[in-house]
């Protein structure tokens, strides 16, 4: 548990779940985090409530993305995407095409 409160072992910890296809492991990672830090602390720090921490991340967790924002960045690590392989399940196709040399706008 000790090693989990550097946020370069945390990150490398929670990448490793993020490569399960089972999203609830990257939830029981973040769990362990966030218990190595204190639940209490990084609930002030994040601006949550202990007891919502608690039920985010529950086996049965369901956090919005900007409690996990705040969650990751109370222990001191960002969540990045990255270009990866096609998965081997097909998905339906978007009508979506990035368009040449431009960002994809980002709303708020």
């Amino acid at each position: 548990v000790e090693s989990l409160k550097d946020p370069d072992y945390a990150k490398e910890y929670l990448n490793a779940a993020l490569e399960e296809d089972d999203y609830r492991v990257f939830l029981l990672a973040l769990r362990h985090v966030a218990t190595a830090f204190g639940i209490a602390n990084i609930a002030e720090e994040a601006g949550l409530n202990r007891e919502n921490i608690y039920k985010m991340l529950s086996p049965n967790g369901n956090p919005r993305i900007s409690s996990l924002i705040g969650l990751l960045r109370a222990i001191g690590v960002r969540l990045k995407t990255e270009t990866a392989e096609p998965t081997k399940t097909p998905h339906k196709k978007s009508n979506l095409k990035p368009k040449a040399n431009r960002r994809p706008a980002v709303r708020v």
